[in-house]
């Protein structure tokens, strides 16, 4: 890498950090910020590690701005991760964990090698870029030549020229393929999740000259076994129901499972009359008939598959070279496949999978046991996305994954802290609640969940059976006699299909197998509960009468907190006071003791932290909170917002966000 500098006060921290990188170049290390400020101005160095606590230190930041390369440490991984984020997205920057743990150890080792190639590759594009110009002007000079000579030449001369010019040109290709490859590697070293290192999938296709690509990633269940599961087939990316029809199971006659299987890639000029042409490949858009496969390896583990088909140009066969290319790609494939962990998280929407859910129950479960702090029960929901498939088919399929991907924002932020959340597939979400007393309980918390649905806006959902998008809900409690007890991961999907059962009676799934058919009841966008008798006989009961005809009142696009704060009504000369049940960045809720007429304009002030800021806003609505309650609940928007308005309420939030979480 060349020269390394290191500045941690800890002597410990220090030894630390020089024995990991002195086999990667000259390091020099600084306990003080004097000597610090010296080395940094006096010599320039290919990479900095850092301690977190004085990265900021003026004048630091100045001097360590020319450092292409920039590793902070600490023992807290939030705060790293924090600043990492607050550095320029084109500048290298990322975190080593100071813990003394094995696993932080390797990662330290990893990133350290990925710092080593971005700061090698960096120098020679740096190279290149400083040749490119005398190699242009060289090549305009050659074909200057040939022109004004041409007919002076003899015929072999000509040819000679030709084939000098043809060298040229191939250096230039060669440029070409570096800067490309160079781009890739940004994307991937820069991706923050699966979506942008799925962006780089049309460059690499463009980089070898292949008609398509695929990309594969090796997972198992108890129903496949060990598999190779396609997170583009074809060049397209696919959503969890089209999985099953491209996935490969590693045992079968297949060539992405035969790398997979033995970590050898797969070279072919016609792979037409091969054996392992499984009928996976009669599906491609185009023929088979070039192959190259190659696996994904992270350190020596292979986590994944990546082959692109039929060469395109002469001859139509992958080269050498494309074999070269695709192979140093893998390797940078597969790191940021490790440090996005998508064998943890669902790669379309970014939550837990199952298997690391129920892991993560198991382990939450017997936390609560040993701290003997949970006096309650748990609870598992599952949710389902009402009428996903005439979603997907009236807007396309790439709508269909926008929409799951914001679901998970919106279903995410309307948990609570200590909850669980996965993808358990396709449209389908569980949900662990711990902490609940009752299933009374279980459901209101799980009804905030469906509310949360009901009142963002989504893209397309007023062409959706009811003019929206709505979710259905299954909820059940563990069983009493699990209480106090570590779960297996066989016990979990037994309570699982109980909040399936309930969930099929939301959606009126039930109802329908027997023949029941009442018109005046609405299924769909509720929450069911699985209750247990004494008798031991299952009944499904909705608790809450959640859904009506009515359409809704209020359609939010921003995010909503919980937040109560003082609001000020200006009225004939005074104050009337308010209070906010939540708020976003477009308008709130607020309540009264009087219902507030629809289409009024209210002069405001809300208490947002320590200060009152004016508003202006159109009243959406006002109703009666309950048939009950003596309170309007009244819906408004905010209008004429400024930029400092909307400063002074994302401050807020940001501010909320710290505490609790927003009702998305």
């Amino acid at each position: 890498m060349g020269k390394i500098f290191i500045f941690s006060s800890t002597p410990a921290e220090r030894e630390f950090l020089f024995n990991l990188a002195h086999e990667r170049g000259i390091v020099y290390t600084s306990p003080t910020i004097e000597k610090a400020v010296s080395l940094l101005s006096s010599s320039s160095f290919d990479l900095a590690i850092v301690e977190i606590e004085t990265a900021g230190r003026s004048p630091l930041p100045e001097l360590l701005a020319k450092v292409p390369c920039l590793l902070l440490v600490g023992d807290r991984e939030d705060r790293l991760k924090e600043a990492v984020r607050s550095y320029p997205s084109d500048r290298f920057v990322d975190y080593l964990l100071f813990t003394g743990k094995p696993e932080d150890q390797a990662r330290a080792k990893r990133v350290l090698t990925i710092a080593h190639e971005y700061g090698r590759l960096k120098n020679d594009v740096e190279a290149l870029s400083k040749s490119k110009a005398s190699t242009e002007d060289k090549l305009r000079q050659v074909y200057a030549e040939i022109k004004s000579v041409g007919s002076a030449l003899s015929e072999g001369l000509v040819k000679e020229l030709e084939k000098r010019v043809a060298l040229e040109a191939r250096y230039i290709r060669t440029q070409k393929l570096n800067q490309q490859f160079e781009n890739v590697l940004r994307k991937l070293y820069a991706a923050t999740d699966v979506n942008n290192l799925l962006d780089t999938i049309p460059d690499i296709k463009e980089i070898v000259r292949a008609g398509s690509i695929s990309l594969y990633l090796l997972e198992d269940n108890d129903t496949l076994g060990t598999y190779l599961k396609p997170l583009v087939w074809d060049q397209s990316y696919l959503t969890h129901s089209d999985f099953t029809r491209h996935v490969a199971l590693l045992p079968s006659l297949d060539f992405a499972s035969n790398v997979a299987r033995s970590g050898t890639e797969i070279a072919l000029a016609d792979a037409s009359g091969d054996p392992r042409f499984s009928s996976r490949y009669r599906r491609l858009s185009a023929p088979l008939r070039s192959l190259l496969c190659v696996p994904l390896k992270s350190i020596s583990e292979i986590i994944g598959v990546i082959e692109v088909y039929n060469k395109v140009g002469t001859p139509a066969v992958f080269s050498a070279e494309d074999a070269q290319i695709l192979r140093g790609l893998s390797e940078h494939i597969a790191l940021a496949m490790t440090k996005l962990n998508l064998i943890q998280y669902d790669a379309l929407t970014g939550l837990l999978r199952p298997d690391p859910f129920f892991e993560k129950v198991i382990q939450q479960v017997e936390q609560f046991s040993k701290r003997r702090k949970e006096t309650g029960t748990f609870a598992m929901v599952m949710g389902d996305v009402d009428w996903f498939k005439h979603y997907n088919d009236r807007n396309g399929q790439e709508a269909g994954n926008r929409l799951l991907r914001d679901l998970a924002v919106t279903m995410k932020s309307a948990i609570r802290e200590d909850d669980l959340l996965c993808r358990y597939g396709g449209e389908e979400f569980l949900f662990f609640l711990g902490s609940v007393n009752s299933i009374e309980e279980a459901t209101l918390l799980t009804e905030r969940i469906r509310k949360a649905v009901e009142d963002r806006f989504f893209e397309y959902q007023e062409f959706q059976p009811r003019r929206n998008l709505t979710m259905s809900f299954g909820v059940t409690l563990f069983p009493p006699e699990q209480i106090g007890l570590a779960p297996s991961k066989l016990s979990l999907k037994k309570i699982t299909a109980e909040a399936e059962l309930a969930l099929a009676e939301a959606k009126g799934k039930r109802q329908a197998a027997l023949g029941i058919v009442d018109s005046k009841r609405v299924y769909k966008n509720r929450v069911c509960a699985y209750v247990r008798d004494k008798a031991a006989v299952i009944s499904k009961t909705s608790l809450l009468n959640t859904v009506s005809n009515k359409p809704a009142t209020e359609k939010r696009r921003d995010p909503r907190f919980f937040t109560s704060t003082l609001c000020l009504c200006r009225e004939n000369g005074g104050h009337r006071v308010f209070g906010t049940i939540d708020m976003s960045a477009g308008g709130a809720r607020i309540s009264s003791d009087m219902r507030i007429a629809k289409d009024r304009v209210l002069d405001l002030l809300i208490i947002l932290g320590q200060k009152a800021n004016p508003f202006r806003a159109d009243v959406v609505h006002s109703e009666k909170a309950s048939a009950q309650s003596a309170f309007y609940h009244t819906g408004i928007r905010f209008r004429d917002l400024t930029s400092a308005d909307r400063q002074a309420l994302q401050n807020y939030f940001s501010a909320l966000g710290q505490k609790g979480s927003p009702l998305a």
